[in-house]
């Protein structure tokens, strides 16, 4: 085994990062002794980041990414034969780099071993539930954790070498380029391969290897069809509203349970998130209708049927993903009038917005406008934000102030950090990452 391990070292240990569009993390999570977690789903970016710390640091050798098939058989007790691997290659060192580390049941106590004899260590993953579970019971108080999404629309214009000022915002010719920029990616989403090159293939690809790895292998499923069968259904119907029992009648699947746990599985992968209706008890929240929306709107396009034009929904899932990257709990707010999402923070809300394609219809305008104020009304809000595709206008209802604002200008706008004294319109941008501490 440790020869076999000296090879994959070597085999993995080069690995060109120069070309690649730098995430923006904090740095004293680097430097600090806490094990660094960075989650998300498949081909987000996570090595990358790693490979992208690893370069920046005194110590590089003790890398080992364990999504290779040569590592089938790897269990728990071959750590510590690749830790003496590791240092007869290259001597004895501090700082550990493992990526898609869930692949081995438990790894979690390695890494604690590592960590409680003076050790750094980073770890990458791709499957929530597992991280949460593994670090809850052997690293509480250990680590601290980075959510990484598919590229941001900041992010998004770094790949394409397109770096705005703060003069694009008003001019004729800045703003049209932003808004052709953001034209591509609503429907090309952030997946950093298929931005450079957007092959459907890859996309299927990625696909199938979340399905079929992550999930059905994962949980030893039987029922592959159904749940494929679910899975089209909700791409198809992103951003709408469902109940168990309405999505086990239309799919066929006999118990709601069955239906529970497919959605459990999908989540954990990040493949898709469950958005429930705000109530102050936990338990109508959960009786309550929800909604659903997917890490990435290429995925939407791939994997579901639209027969028509669904921009307004595409729109919508790419808010969602924005608040996602802000690190903070959202929900939608119902009281026979909807508003998008509300978004609440250290238990209280803090905002709310409505998404739609346009106002210029005036039904649209007045629902989109009677939900918001429904919204700020219920949690004592005076300020709230209606984004659109390219519309701008401040109104004033009930002394509650509207801000519309086009969806391109609010991404470009979010601001990367607190700490951070440059203005959102500076270059380089930067994104979001929200970080939690353990």
């Amino acid at each position: 085994m440790k020869e076999l391990l000296k090879h994959i070292i070597f085999d993995q240990r080069e690995k060109d990062i120069s070309q690649m569009i730098e995430r923006d993390i904090d740095i004293s999570l680097v430097n600090s002794p806490e094990v660094l977690v960075i989650s998300g789903i498949r081909r987000c970016g996570k090595s990358v980041l790693l490979q992208q710390i690893r370069s920046q640091q005194t110590e590089q050798d003790y890398y080992m990414n364990f999504d290779d098939e040569r590592l089938i058989n790897f269990k728990v007790d071959d750590f510590q034969t690749l830790y003496e691997a590791f240092i007869e290659l290259f001597g004895e060192q501090k700082t550990f780099y493992f990526d898609e580390i869930q692949n081995i049941p438990g790894w979690e106590r390695f890494v604690r071993r590592l960590h409680d004899s003076g050790c750094k260590v980073f770890v990458t993953g791709s499957n929530a539930n597992m991280l949460s579970r593994e670090l809850g019971t052997h690293l509480t108080g250990r680590y601290c954790q980075i959510e990484l999404y598919p590229f941001s629309f900041p992010e998004f214009l770094k790949i394409k070498e397109v770096y705005p000022q703060q003069k694009d915002f008003y001019t004729t010719t800045g703003k049209s380029m932003l808004k052709r920029y953001f034209d591509e990616y609503v429907k090309t989403g952030g997946f950093p391969r298929y931005i450079k090159d957007p092959n459907t293939n890859y996309l299927s690809t990625l696909y199938e290897n979340i399905i079929y790895k992550d999930v059905v292998t994962r949980n030893k499923l039987n029922g592959e069809r159904e749940l494929l069968e679910m899975v089209y259904y909700l791409a198809s119907n992103a951003t709408k509203r469902f109940s168990y029992t309405s999505l086990a009648k239309t799919i066929g699947i006999k118990h709601t349970e069955t239906v529970k746990n497919y959605l459990e599985y999908l989540e954990n992968t990040y493949l898709l998130f469950q958005v429930m209706k705000f109530d102050w008890s936990v338990k109508k929240q959960m009786n309550n209708q929800k909604k659903v929306y997917f890490i990435d709107n290429a995925i939407i396009g791939k994997v579901g049927f639209n027969a028509t034009d669904n921009i307004g929904q595409l729109l919508e899932n790419l808010v969602f993903l924005e608040i996602k990257r802000q690190g903070k709990d959202v929900y939608y707010h119902d009281d026979r009038i909807e508003c998008d999402f509300i978004m609440r923070e250290n238990g209280h809300i803090v905002s709310a917005c409505q998404v739609t394609r346009s106002m210029k219809d005036e039904k649209t305008r007045q629902r989109e406008i009677n939900g918001l104020v429904s919204a700020l009304n219920a949690y004592n809000l005076t300020e709230g934000i209606v984004l659109t595709d390219d519309e701008t206008e401040e109104i004033t209802i009930d002394n509650k102030k509207i801000h519309i604002i086009p969806i391109w200008r609010w991404l470009l706008k979010q601001r990367t950090r607190e700490k951070h004294t440059v203005t959102p319109l500076e270059i380089p941008m930067g994104i979001f990452i929200p970080i939690a501490f353990f």
